[in-house]
């Protein structure tokens, strides 16, 4: 990775014309892209010049204008929505699939996900049922990072090397798990670029929100202003230490909903 390191964007669900979202609770809403915002960001980086990478391909890189596109949860929209746009980029991502969501309505079937990975597209686990890790036994853990790749590496046919954290939550023993299981990094949701230098099994990368103008994304990219989120995020994990995060999520949806 570039010395000055490179930004790991995390997307989600796209949203399309006269298409149903798969929640519709406002927690899950403002991390939602629509389409038409998500292909603006990709021509703007392609137009000048920016090398869009999976995180395989980051992790060893030292290219400059940089950025590593990744996708949690493993909606539809992956494969018809957000791969054909990064295709005409001649764009890499990696799509880190909650592999219990497969042949969910709204979600990638097991064919799908062939398909994607077929196309080239770079696949990720994001466990098994999107639970919170820092709040789970051992076995429970066990399930989430080692029994959802094995499931996920029969339906793509080969090795899933990289797992992404559910709501960013994780803790040391997660973090071990997954080193033991053999993946090569774990991506947090932590406000900052990653370079030679960062830990693979804490690589940061920052959610680009539905509210997140065209501006701020280039800021985001270039490296810019991450340290203002690292403020608010600082605030919402002491929260989230303080209430647990089933208190805090319920503080979070009724603030949302009156906002």
């Amino acid at each position: 990775m570039a010395g000055s390191g490179i930004v790991f964007l995390m997307y989600h669900e796209l949203e399309l014309p006269g298409r149903q979202l798969v929640q519709s609770e406002p927690g899950y809403v403002r991390y939602i892209l629509r389409e038409t915002a998500f292909r603006s960001q990709i021509d703007w980086l392609h137009s000048n010049s920016w090398h869009g990478l999976s995180v395989s391909e980051a992790l060893g890189s030292s290219a400059e204008k940089s950025v590593a596109i990744t996708f949690d949860d493993g909606c539809e929209t992956d494969l018809i929505a957000a791969a054909p746009i990064l295709r005409d980029a001649e764009f890499r991502a990696t799509f880190y699939v909650t592999t219990g969501f497969l042949d969910k309505p709204g979600y990638m079937s097991a064919a799908q996900l062939r398909e994607l990975s077929s196309s080239g597209f770079e696949i990720g686990c994001h466990s098994m049922t999107h639970a919170y890790l820092d709040d789970l036994n051992s076995q429970q853990l066990h399930v989430e990072i080692v029994d959802a790749r094995s499931r996920l590496e029969d339906v793509v046919g080969h090795k899933v090397e990289h797992f992404s954290c559910p709501g960013g939550r994780y803790n040391e023993r997660t973090l071990s798990l997954a080193r033991q299981a053999g993946y090569c990094s774990v991506a947090t949701s932590r406000a900052h670029a990653n370079s030679s230098t960062t830990d693979p099994f804490r690589l940061g990368r920052v959610a680009v929100m539905r509210n997140t103008s065209q501006t701020d994304f280039e800021n985001i990219c270039a490296t810019r202003d991450l340290w203002k989120m690292r403020l608010g995020e600082s605030v919402r994990t002491s929260t989230r230490k303080m209430l647990g995060n089933n208190l805090y999520d319920r503080v979070r949806t009724a603030m949302l909903r009156q906002s």
